[in-house]
């Protein structure tokens, strides 16, 4: 694995690149007709639109029927992840053709480290330049880039300069960049923390560095302040880490809002435990704990673990966590409704760490698996299903980074 240098680095060497309204901008691209027009991906749920869409209020994930309402103008087209996944390997091609160093957050972002490219390629800012047009031109994609000292700053930088534009913020200038910003841009500050810090007045980032870690931490609590005051003051010594391990892997499903029965959950999270499974065994891995999230109506969330007894790979083990977490979740569902709900796998170790001498029935099992994933591999993911699942919309697959 490649890291680059730790630091309070002294120059501004960090790039995070980030493509502007990914999906929508690949239908943009590959149909003409939709260019300059607000664009909508996904009908039930929204999974992306475009800048033109967005100036009306459209946003991820809302439901459908209201992004229509505020915009009934828009062009709703339905997704096509192999597209949207092609675009993305090509994009990653042309990160890695400027440097080795590129840390993937997700299929369509990631942190370069080009601070020991200056005499080959030129200053971090002409890098930038240069990312962006490649991008435009080899991939047919807009790409903002931001640049900064740190991966916080960095990506801050890039979230302030979309759509398709470059932002570099110099070491000397950072505190004036950053503090007239909302707390918002904060790593850590979600609706709940931002009320919170809001009613005690605190409503810039300057606001928070002013009001200093022992107070925040008094607000929020000693680990929450303390990450939270460290970013106010620009301070972020994380390194870009190319291949970095994953430390989970998950899927998530948006649903409109209505009223769900119990069998309706049963089906969507077997079939997020069956991506899951085929994904754990695919990259050799094992898991031990998993992680069920929801999101309710009133936009409030929950997460419920178990860790299991022994690190597996089995979908039938996996499954059975998860039933039993969203059975004890049922009550808030039925009180308060359900927008989303989602699976995460957790302490992950190569498969190796599986005990040699399995139970019998984890054995066939596992063997059962590793036929299903065999015949889904030859003849695509829909060729075996549960018989629960058959007929029934298990929602999109979005593409993910390699695992």
């Amino acid at each position: 694995m490649f890291v680059s240098p730790i630091a309070e680095r002294s120059e501004a060497t960090i790039l995070h690149a980030d493509l502007d309204s990914f999906y929508a901008a690949v239908e943009q691209r590959d149909d003409p007709a939709l260019r300059g027009r607000p664009v909508v991906v996904g009908a039930g749920v929204v999974l992306a639109a475009s800048y033109e869409a967005k100036a009306y209020g459209v946003r991820t994930p809302m439901n459908g029927r209201l992004a229509r309402r505020l915009c009934p103008q828009a062009i709703v087209v339905p997704p096509r992840f192999e597209a949207y996944a092609a675009a993305s390997k090509a994009v990653f091609a042309v990160f890695r053709d400027v440097t080795p160093l590129v840390e993937g957050i997700s299929i369509d972002e990631a942190f370069l480290d080009v601070g020991g490219l200056r005499r080959l390629a030129g200053e971090p800012a002409e890098i930038a330049a240069v990312l962006r047009a490649r991008v435009r031109d080899e991939v047919g994609l807009p790409i903002t880039v931001g640049v900064a000292r740190s991966k916080f700053l960095a990506k801050v930088a890039s979230a302030v300069a979309k759509p398709d534009g470059l932002l570099v913020v110099p070491p000397a200038g950072e505190l004036d960049f950053l503090h007239p910003l909302p707390v918002e841009r904060l790593w850590g500050v979600g609706p709940v923390t931002s009320q919170r810090l809001r009613d005690r007045g605190i409503r810039t980032i300057g606001d928070l560095a002013r009001t200093g870690e022992r107070p925040l931490a008094a607000l929020l609590g000693r680990g929450a302040g303390r990450h939270l005051y460290a970013l106010s003051l620009a301070h972020d010594p994380r390194r870009v880490e190319a291949g970095r391990r994953r430390r989970s892997i998950g899927a998530q499903r948006a649903l409109r809002r209505g009223p769900r029965s119990d069998a309706e959950l049963e089906v969507m999270i077997a079939g997020i435990v069956d991506r899951l499974g085929k994904r754990l065994r695919d990259a050799g891995w094992v898991t031990r704990t998993v992680v069920l999230r929801l999101r309710f109506d009133d936009f409030r969330r929950i997460t419920r673990s178990r860790t299991l007894r022994e690190s597996t790979d089995d979908t039938t083990a996996v499954l059975e966590a998860a039933r039993g977490l969203l059975a004890s979740a049922a009550p808030l569902i039925r009180a308060r409704g359900l927008t989303l709900i989602g699976l995460s796998l957790t302490n992950l170790d190569r498969e190796g760490a599986i005990q040699l001498e399995l139970p019998f029935t984890e054995r066939a099992g596992r063997s059962v698996d590793a036929a299903l994933d065999a015949v889904r591999d030859r003849y695509g993911p829909a060729a075996v299903t549960r018989g629960a699942l058959l007929g029934r919309d298990q929602g999109p697959s979005p593409p993910i980074l390699p695992d």
